[in-house]
């Protein structure tokens, strides 16, 4: 799967905890690498990106990369929040973005990532 092709397996996997979110993070869990546990936020529900901003100022650095199962149109904000981009995230896209912090705690709504990658459902096999 592209997940393991393009070296994208995350250090940790956070979800909302509704069910087709948690299903979506399983299989990307089990069509990759991914060796933890996958995370169940359930503040992720139904999507704010300020939330999951605050998730994520809470991890330890030695978390480098993270993936962010959960709901639109609050991901789509989050895309834009993070990378100031703007696309729209149908189901299981994915998009990878880079951010310029050495640590989660400088992460904010001002931060100027850069939307590496773009891949909607049916370029993910």
């Amino acid at each position: 799967m592209l997940i393991d092709a393009e070296d994208l397996v995350p250090d940790l996997i956070l979800s909302s905890p509704a069910r087709r979110a948690r299903q979506t993070a399983r299989a990307a869990s089990e069509y990759s690498s991914y060796q933890g546990e996958i995370e169940v936020v359930k503040d992720f529900y139904p999507g704010d990106p300020d939330i999951f901003i605050d998730t994520l100022l809470t991890l330890p650095d030695e978390i480098s990369s993270v993936m962010v199962v959960a709901h639109n149109p609050g991901m789509e904000e989050f895309l834009y929040t993070l990378s100031g981009e703007s696309a729209r995230m149908p189901t299981s896209a994915l998009a990878q973005i880079v951010l310029p912090i050495d640590s989660w705690q400088e992460l904010d709504d001002e931060v100027d990532g850069k939307l590496e990658n773009f891949w909607r459902v049916k370029e993910l096999n």
